[in-house]
């Protein structure tokens, strides 16, 4: 015969597995209040306890777990996902309450990142964590430090020490762009009323966009009048996912355009929702951009005051520090509340995207050219351009020049002109080493190429891309070998982990290439089957910096 202890008796309906305690379930609801109890809002809910107490808690995990209906595992799984969230186990010490954090991809590197590293761990002491990052979005400003929230561009040390004492650990509200008021004196909001009273039609509107030779600016490059039309002809309801999880390292545009005139954004967005029928609009930001958040916040609020009516639903959600959710596929498994991992494709998320709908997933910069493009016709952009290219192109310029930023210039100009027309000349004392056209995915180009047209299809043939336009220019003072290992530490780092070659492959890649000497047969295996056999383009793309140092700057390999 057996028996069951009374104390151990599960009671009828309740879950299996450890139980939250009531004072946890209550500061758990607490801390979500105000959000619907939605589980593609998870990720926001997890982010919320992350604000308020440093970190995530086991009990935690399993209070939300309780409030949501899900598994512990479940939540686990997508809060451990996620490089923003501090995740605590049982018996763990929580982090210190302020955390500083250094990036340490390419540009920041260049410019002694990894001497800010040693110089704070040794300085701030024990009530300060100082942690290495992958890029935050502001190379122009190399070396960056986030001091809790708050991002310090050409950081120092005693730069980051006074933030510190200060407890300036919040980024200063932004005041500087264009509001609803000035954007309107300009013109701004004229083409979405003339689509809705008619006056231009959604025919018309696809045509200029096609004419115009708009591409998508994220780093795809595919045709915008011609996704629009394929979004028009699928069934409804349709929705729209604006990516502006810029992640590649060296690549800030997005962040530029948005903290200065979010409305131009918002009409691209609005035109788009009124030509294609989109009724919701989810605009995913990277966790990095907290002055972006506020000022899409208030300018979202400044329009629905404006237009209090017949504006599509909008959901600003954050990003938690995952680069791969750049991918689209996989930015829309973040906004529906999971780990933000690429699909199998077909279906593509044209035809089955967020929720299972039919997606316009765009890139910000490519609705930031549409009001311009209509107001000002599609030949005002295809008539931009150089060696035979069409369209103007935002490069995030950072890395050995004189004036780095993001530096508006005619598609196809190469990067030797990009250098002296726009970014004041190479540093002095440097000397043009080599480039990375297109961040860190997209390799490295010696200076015996910096004569070729940078835009999109003309630099495969060397092994490289444009990709979002994110230009980091090397000089003779570095090395292209370093910089290579540098973006497999980020990839190996990023890699989402759901295919072997990719997840084995960037880490077995990273470790070849800290050898003093290359083993270039191994290396050019394993980047074949990186490149064959990973699901998305981080996989398949991680072996270019590999391939561009054997082929470029083979000295570098052979003699450690």
């Amino acid at each position: 015969m057996t028996t069951t202890r009374p104390g151990r008796r599960r009671r009828r309906g309740q879950p299996k597995g450890r139980q939250s305690l009531p004072s946890v379930r209550a500061a758990v609801r607490d801390c979500i209040e105000g959000l619907p109890l939605q589980r593609d809002l998870l990720i926001e809910h997890l982010h919320r306890l992350q604000d308020r107490y440093g970190h995530i808690s086991a009990d935690h995990i399993v209070a939300l777990a309780e409030e949501h209906k899900l598994s512990a595992v479940e939540v686990y799984e997508v809060a451990t996902f996620y490089h923003h969230f501090d995740v605590i186990k049982e018996g763990e010490v929580s982090p210190p309450a302020l955390t500083v954090r250094v990036c340490d991809s390419v540009t920041c590197e260049l410019f002694g990142a990894d001497d800010l590293v040693q110089d704070l761990e040794t300085s701030l002491g024990s009530g300060v964590r100082v942690q290495r990052v992958p890029c935050v979005g502001r190379c122009d400003q190399a070396p960056v430090a986030v001091v809790g929230k708050n991002p310090l561009g050409h950081a120092t040390r005693s730069g980051v020490a006074g933030l510190v004492e200060a407890g300036r650990v919040e980024m200063p509200p932004a005041d500087s762009w264009i509001g609803m008021a000035r954007y309107k004196e300009a013109g701004g909001y004229q083409i979405l009323q003339a689509c809705r009273e008619g006056r231009l039609e959604a025919e018309r509107i696809i045509g200029d966009l096609e004419k115009s030779g708009l591409r998508g600016l994220g780093g795809a490059g595919f045709p915008a009048g011609r996704k629009w039309q394929i979004l028009k002809d699928q069934p409804a309801p349709r929705l729209m996912a604006v990516n502006i999880d810029e992640g590649e390292p060296g690549t800030f545009k997005d962040r530029y355009y948005l903290e200065r005139d979010p409305h131009r954004f918002l009409e691209g967005v609005l035109v788009a929702a009124e030509v294609i029928g989109i009724e919701q609009c989810y605009l995913y930001v990277r966790d990095e951009y907290p002055g972006v958040l506020e000022i899409l916040d208030q300018a979202l609020h400044e329009l629905r005051a404006e237009y209090p009516s017949a504006l599509p639903e909008f959901e600003l959600r954050r990003g938690a520090g995952a680069y791969i959710c750049g991918e689209e596929s996989a930015m829309i498994e973040s906004i529906e509340g999971k780990r933000g991992m690429p699909r199998l494709r077909p279906p593509y998320v044209a035809e089955v995207g967020l929720f299972g709908r039919p997606t316009l997933e765009h890139n910000c910069e490519t609705l930031y050219w549409v009001r311009d493009i209509i107001e000002r016709g599609p030949e005002w952009f295809s008539g931009q351009g150089r060696r035979g290219r069409q369209g103007l192109r935002s490069f995030s310029v950072s890395g050995r020049v004189n004036k780095p930023g993001v530096h508006l210039a005619p598609a196809g100009i190469s990067l030797r002109e990009l250098i002296d027309e726009h970014c004041g000349g190479m540093m002095e004392g440097h000397t043009l080493l080599g480039y990375f056209p297109g961040g860190a995915s997209g390799g490295i180009l010696p200076a015996a190429l910096a004569d070729e047209p940078l835009d999109f299809d003309t630099l495969q043939e060397h092994g490289s891309f444009i990709g979002s336009a994110a230009v980091i220019v090397l000089s003779d003072q570095d090395s292209a070998r370093q910089a290579a290992l540098n973006t497999m530490r980020f990839f190996s780092h990023e890699s989402c982990g759901q295919c072997t070659p990719c997840r084995v492959g960037c880490d077995r890649a990273m470790r070849l290439m800290a050898e003093k000497q290359w083993d270039v047969k191994l290396l050019e295996e394993l980047a074949c089957v990186m490149e064959d056999a990973s699901i998305c383009g981080l996989g398949q793309a991680a072996p270019n910096p590999i391939r561009t140092v054997i082929r470029y700057f083979p000295e570098e390999i052979s003699n450690g």
